[in-house]
C-alpha cells in the first residue's frame, strides 16, 4: 500500500477532523466560564428593593457603580448638577458599561459602544439606550427605585 491509498487519506483526515473538534471544544470550554464570569452580569435576584446613595458622595461629572435588584446599575452627576440613574449592563451583549470622566461618556469595553450621560447610544453596536431608572433625591439623598 502507498501513501496515495484512498483509505490512508481518509483515515488521516478523519483523525486530523476529531483532533481539530476536541481542540475546538476544549478552547470553547474555557473560554465560555470566562466570558461569563468577568463580563456577563450576575442574574437578577429579583429581590427588588431600592439604593439610597447621599448626593455629595458623587463629585459633579462623576459616577458611582452599585448594586440594583442583582445588576450593575450607575447613578451620575452630570456637568450641569442634574442626577441620572441608569443600568450599566450594555443593550448588546450584557457587558458592563464604564464611566470615562474625561470624555463624559460610557464606553461598553466588548464592543466599543459608547453612550451620553443620558444613556442614548452615540456609536457602535447597542441596539437601544440604556434603562433609565427611577429615583428621587431628597434631603441630600438619591433613592433609586
Amino acid at each position: 500500500m502507498s501513501v496515495r491509498d484512498p483509505d490512508k487519506r481518509t483515515f488521516i483526515r478523519v483523525c486530523l477532523g476529531g483532533v481539530a473538534t476536541l481542540a475546538a471544544v476544549g478552547v470553547a470550554a474555557v473560554t465560555y466560564p470566562l466570558f461569563r464570569y468577568y463580563l456577563v452580569p450576575k442574574p437578577s435576584s429579583g429581590s427588588g428593593g431600592k439604593t439610597s446613595i447621599g448626593v455629595n458622595e458623587i463629585a459633579v461629572g462623576d459616577a458611582k457603580f452599585f448594586d440594583y435588584n442583582g445588576t450593575a446599575a450607575v447613578v451620575l452627576k452630570k456637568q450641569d448638577g442634574t442626577i441620572v440613574a441608569l443600568s450599566a449592563v450594555c443593550p448588546h451583549l450584557g457587558c458592563i458599561v464604564q464611566w470615562e470622566r474625561d470624555r463624559q461618556d460610557f464606553l461598553c469595553p466588548c464592543h466599543a459602544g459608547y453612550f451620553t450621560p443620558d444613556g442614548v447610544v452615540i456609536s457602535g453596536p447597542p441596539p437601544r439606550a440604556l434603562e433609565k431608572l427611577p429615583l428621587t433625591v431628597t434631603n441630600g439623598m438619591i433613592t433609586i427605585g
